[in-house]
């Protein structure tokens, strides 16, 4: 756990400032985050006769989502399956490891 104190940004998302708290480590994401969804809503804005930021934000969440979820579809269905899976076998293979070196030890 961080023992650091959240960080206050101001920050702008299509034109209207906003004060978000975060943790230090964490700022350059936040930062690039909200410049995604600045971006995001921009463009929605250039595109179509939309003027509310409310009916701006929801079109630009869910162009963002779409981009998600194609990323998610595009690396399998069940990336969290696949990740956990390689995970317990680099785990299984550490551990194989450490069994074939430690006789190795004793020579030392």
């Amino acid at each position: 756990m961080s023992t650091e104190s959240p960080e206050q940004l101001n920050v702008t998302i299509a034109g209207r400032d906003y004060l978000l708290s975060c943790a230090p480590a964490e700022k350059d994401a936040l930062l690039a985050a909200v410049a995604y969804v600045d971006d995001k809503m921009l463009e929605v804005r250039r595109h179509s006769k939309l003027t509310g930021n409310d009916r701006v934000a929801v079109l630009a969440a869910l162009h963002i989502t779409n981009e998600l979820l194609s990323v998610r579809a595009s690396l399998g269905e069940n990336t969290d399956l696949a990740f956990n899976e390689f995970k317990r076998r680099i785990q299984s293979i550490n551990a194989a490891l450490d069994r074939a070196l430690a006789p190795q030890e004793k020579l030392f």
